[in-house]
């Protein structure tokens, strides 16, 4: 896992444990005194409640692992689940045994398929507890902190489908449509990008299509075929815009990234771009090879990366088994 990416998670878990805390350890201290007492427990889980907003289910737990309790939720009591085994639940499994509160890794529901996370809190004495109330939530439902955005990530290579990387050798380029009219295509793309309000394309050359995503509407794309992409009149059917003021690409290294794009098409016959894509705004460029292989980095440092690095290295473009920074 990446390193952003497990301070990200670790800090959305620091902030739920912070709110959860003491709540459970409130609650922890009543069920003290009603442990041994079913009736009196599931009223004090019951009554607990509306101590630990969206909780989804409540419930105790003994120290084998054991349902002491009867499952409490919102909408009633369920005594019916008392005493199943819960050695085999996955927050309990990486959990047991443990003093205070502790927050589970995220799982899968076994009745709702979806992502969970359960708190669990101790009951009793620390060096001899009675068990555990455990506290389901759906992660859905929960509350979460802003998370920052990545300041930089590495360059990803990441290997892609082994039937396609195990007959490599054994195919070879096939110019493409888009590959014949390539000259026209890229100046298109260009102008899309710089003034007409597309701040992220992927060319797939193999299939000669393009996909845009534009700054006035970025939660959907066009799919352009390649009579559409080549024809100049395309560009009408964008907003015309400035170059946005995000941008981390400037925009006169745009048709220096796109000329780069069409050398890695032509640079070997076996080795070859099937597929680009430009992200002016995060400045990522995501490469996929006729290995399968697929590359994401930051445009300057694939700039950086000249023809003899690019033309050198079958190993390089297409055997990475999964690099991350």
């Amino acid at each position: 896992m990446v390193g952003w990416l497990r301070q990200s998670i670790q800090q959305q878990r620091h902030f739920l444990e912070k709110r959860l805390r003491q709540p459970l350890r409130d609650l922890s201290r009543r069920c003290i005194r009603v442990w041994f007492n079913d009736e009196r427990l599931n009223a004090v889980l019951q009554d607990g409640l509306s101590s630990i907003p969206l909780c989804g289910l409540i419930y105790a737990v003994d120290v084998n692992g054991q349902q002491r309790s009867a499952n409490i939720s919102r909408t009633g009591t369920d005594p019916s689940f008392k005493g199943q085994n819960l050695t085999d639940r996955p927050y309990l499994i990486t959990s047991l045994p443990f003093t205070g509160m502790v927050l589970s890794d995220v799982y899968l529901s076994r009745i709702t398929s979806r992502p969970c996370i359960t708190a669990l809190q101790n009951v009793g004495p620390a060096n001899r507890p009675f068990g555990f109330i455990a506290v389901d939530f759906e992660l859905r439902n929960l509350p979460s902190m802003p998370v920052p955005e990545p300041e930089s990530e590495a360059w990803r290579q990441i290997r892609g489908d082994p039937a396609i990387r195990g007959a490599l050798f054994s195919q070879e380029h096939v110019t493409s449509p888009l590959d014949e009219k390539i000259g026209d295509v890229v100046p298109i793309i260009e102008e899309l990008i710089c003034a007409r309000s597309v701040f992220h394309a992927k060319i797939h050359y193999s299939s000669s299509r393009a996909t845009l995503w534009r700054v006035d509407k970025p939660y959907h794309y066009r799919v352009h075929v390649l009579d559409e992409i080549l024809n100049p009149s395309v560009c009408l059917a964008y907003t015309a815009t400035s170059y946005p003021d995000e941008a981390v690409v400037p925009r006169q290294a745009v048709r220096d990234i796109l000329d780069r794009f069409t050398m890695l098409r032509f640079i070997d016959n076996t080795i070859y771009l099937r597929a680009a894509s430009l992200n002016v705004i995060n400045g990522k460029v995501g490469l996929i090879f006729s290995c399968d292989g697929t590359h994401y980095m930051k445009f300057d440092e694939f700039m950086d990366k000249g023809p003899e690095f690019w033309s050198g290295g079958s190993v390089v473009l297409c055997e990475p088994s999964l690099q991350a920074g």
